[in-house]
Formats: C-alpha cells, structure tokens, sequence
C-alpha cells in the first residue's frame, strides 16, 4: 500500500527509510483499520496525492470522508423509500405531542429528518473534527519526535519525490488517523439512531433526525411493534434535540469541555520510542502489535482526569434528562415504554466497537457511565418541585448538578437551598460594603 502512496520513487523511499530503522508501511497497524482490498484502493488515490503535495494537517479529512462512506455503505445503504421517510418523519411528529405533556421545552424549530447511513455521515462528520483533531496534533508531533532521529539524514535531506524525512512521518500519521476516524464513523453510523445517541450533539442547528435502517433493524426481533420501537427511539431524539436547541449554552460547554480535556493531553514520548526502538522494524506483525498495544495512548495528567470527570457527568445529565423525560412522555402511550428504556439504557451503557475506536482515537469513551444516577436525580427533582423546576435547571451552567448530586439525588433540594442561602448572605455583605439596598426577591 505504501508503494502506491509514494508512487515514483517509491522504492528508494521504502529502502532508505528501512535501511535507517523504520518501516512506515506498517504504521497502519496502530488502529482498527480496513484490511479488505476494496476499501484500501479506494484510498490509495488520495494517498498518492497526500504524498505528491497539500496540507500537512493532523488528520486527513478527504480520506476520512471517504473511507466512513465506503464504510457506511457495507452491506448495503439505499435511498430511503418514501414509505421510510413518511414513517420517520410521522414518529418524530408524534413524539413531539408527547412530549409537551412532559417538559417545558418546546420542539426544536428544524424540520425532522429521515437519513440513510451515507446522509447521517456527511451530516456529522465535521463534529468529528473537534473530538479528534487536538489529540491527532500531539501523536503527529510525538511521531515525528520518536521516529524522525531513527533516520539520522542531514538537515535539508529530501526522500524521493521532494518529501522531507519530517514531512512524510507527519502525512503518514495524518494518513493513519484519517483513515481510523473514516472507519470509526462509517461504523458507526450503522449502530446510531439518530444525531444525540452518543450525547454530544453532532449537528450545528439542531434537528431531529433518525436512521431508517438502524432504526429498523433494531426493532426485528423484539417483542415490541416496529412501529412503538420507531416511536420511542423518536422520543429519545426529539427530547434530546429540544434540549440542545432551547440550552444554547449546552453545546459549546460539551464540545469545549471535550477541546480542553483533549488540547491538554501529553504523549508518552518515551514509551513510544521504547515500543518502536526495541523491535524489528521489519517485522510487519511485530510492528504493528506494538503500535496497537497502547503506544498511541494519550498520557492523561491529574488535571485532565478531574477535566474528564466533569465531562462524564455533563454527559450523564444529559443522557439522564432525555431518558427521564423520555419515559414520562412515553408511559401513557406505549406498552413496551418500560422494557425499551431498559433495553436502550443497557445498550448505551455497553457501547460498541466504534465507540471504542473512539476512545482509542481521544481518549475518553462517550458514554454516560452514570445514566441511571444522573435519571434518578431529574426523578427526584421533578418530584420535589415540578417539570419547571426540573427544565429550570438548565438556565445556567452554574446550576448544574455535581457528582456529589449524582451519589445522593435525595439530598440535592437541601444542598442546593443551602448555596443559595450562602450567596444571598454574599449579596447582602456587598449591599453593604457599597451601600445599596440588598435585593430581596
């Protein structure tokens, strides 16, 4: 494959940098990538033209792209019928009445949509580029840092075809992680239901959106009606879109919390050199086991632990909120509402091959491992002071609940009456120090 990367020139390239102790062809072997000939020639005429000039970017976007169609098509991916489109579109119709017997956050002004699994790609692709692009700077740095001394060239040295040592490592790693992305999201895109299954929101406007054919595979073998199946899993969507339209602050405190936590990610430069520097480079299978065995893992400080921990239970908030208010909307009118939440909860908590290539990819898995906790907690709330009380909580990102909140939803009225006695005791001390009249509403 790499042969036909580098296209003229391609065998003294090969033979320089083997004879100097490195074997980039098998720098694949560090993700999950496609081992089957029809998905590697689709990519081999944009690797030669990575190789022959163009951006040196973190990850390669073209191969992305295409690589997560290819994928996406596996199996087959036709044009929805309009039969699956009025279906689709109908439910989320129907779940929209629904829920406004069960939240005060109204629909999302977006039309519904029904996708194919291509159309779910193009749509959500570029989302992909803020979880994976800070974490594909460092490794690309880390690459070049650990392999290029291997080489020993002189300064200026250029391989064959005008490529500097440097440069090639950076494209070839560029190359890997495009090509593990595309395979991660075309992937995925045959597990999802709609755009928040994951619980970040993967659209710029929101809009409620379900995969026909995920969405009807799902439901072949239930017990539950195809068409109470459709119905639930488009309450989940049209409950999570309307969350993420009517908390305009929501989505950029995610995708910030996941561009912090990822930005402030170190390599193991040294045990990456250790893994690459103690094998045969020219042992394709030896190679390749070094570089899946954990060499590309982000290096995690204490910092991004606890920045990781706050992105958990943002996560299972909202995860919480859409299963709560979900549930409730579903209750009076589906028979199966109780086994579908618990089927769904189960699912979500196991995850699935592309969620992990993800983790692989960013270093964190994008699953709400506190679900069940973050529901009980909106239960509670919604018990002690209503609906509004529950969707008021979302006003302000300050409000939010803690993890101490999650261990103990019975206690969070108390807690949350106690900061609010404390910051009216505050705000009447400044009345005084500046001499205004303290509000007391």
């Amino acid at each position: 494959m790499l042969r036909a990367m580098l296209g003229d020139g391609a065998d003294d390239a090969i033979a320089e940098l083997r004879a100097r102790g490195i074997d980039p062809a098998t720098l694949g072997g560090a993700g999950d990538l496609p081992t089957d000939p029809a998905a590697i020639q689709q990519v081999v005429a944009q690797m030669q033209s990575l190789f022959a000039g163009g951006d040196d970017q973190p990850v390669n976007w073209q191969m992305a792209h295409d690589l997560a169609r290819q994928q996406a098509s596996v199996g087959g991916d036709p044009s929805l019928t309009p039969t699956q489109g009025r279906q689709v579109r109908d439910a989320l119709s129907v779940a929209e009445l629904w829920l406004d017997a069960a939240t005060d956050l109204p629909p999302a002004t977006a039309p519904a949509r029904a996708w194919s699994r291509a159309e779910w790609v193009e749509a959500t692709l570029p989302a992909w580029r803020t979880l994976t692009e800070p974490v594909a700077s460092s490794l690309s740095t880390a690459l070049v840092e650990a392999l290029g001394g291997q080489l020993e060239l002189p300064p200026g040295t250029m391989l064959p075809g005008g490529v500097e040592p440097g440069q090639l490592l950076r494209r070839l790693g560029s190359a890997v992680f495009g090509l593990q992305v595309g395979q991660a999201a075309g992937t995925l895109s045959h597990d999802v239901f709609g755009t928040t299954d994951i619980g970040l929101p993967l659209l710029d406007v929101p809009a409620p959106a379900l995969v026909a054919a995920n969405v009807e595979e799902f439901a072949e073998g239930l017990d539950a009606p195809p068409e109470e199946v459709r119905l639930f899993l488009a309450l989940r969507e049209a409950a999570a879109t309307r969350l993420f339209t009517h908390v305009p602050w929501l989505r950029a405190h995610l995708l910030a919390t996941v561009e912090a936590y990822a930005r402030g990610i170190t390599i193991d430069v040294d045990q990456l050199e250790e893994a690459v520097g103690s094998i045969d480079p020219t042992d394709a299978a030896a190679l390749q086991q070094a570089l899946s065995g954990g060499v590309f893992a982000p290096h995690t400080t204490d910092e991004q632990k606890a920045a990781l921990e706050r992105l958990e239970t943002a996560l299972a908030l909202v995860e919480g909120w859409v299963d709560e208010v979900s549930a409730t909307a579903a209750l009076p009118h589906l028979p199966h509402g109780v086994a579908l939440r618990e089927m769904i909860r189960r699912r979500r908590a196991a995850g699935g091959p592309a969620e992990q290539t993800f983790a692989n990819l960013v270093g964190l898995e994008l699953r709400p491992r506190r679900l069940r906790d973050a529901a009980a907690l909106w239960a509670q709330i919604a018990r002690d002071g209503g609906t509004a009380a529950r969707d008021a909580v979302w006003d302000h990102p300050d409000l939010l609940p803690s993890t101490a909140d999650l261990d103990d939803p019975a206690g969070y009225a108390a807690r949350r009456a106690t900061a609010a006695g404390e910051a009216a005791e505050v705000d009447r001390a400044l009345a005084e120090i500046f001499g205004e009249e303290p509000d007391e509403s």
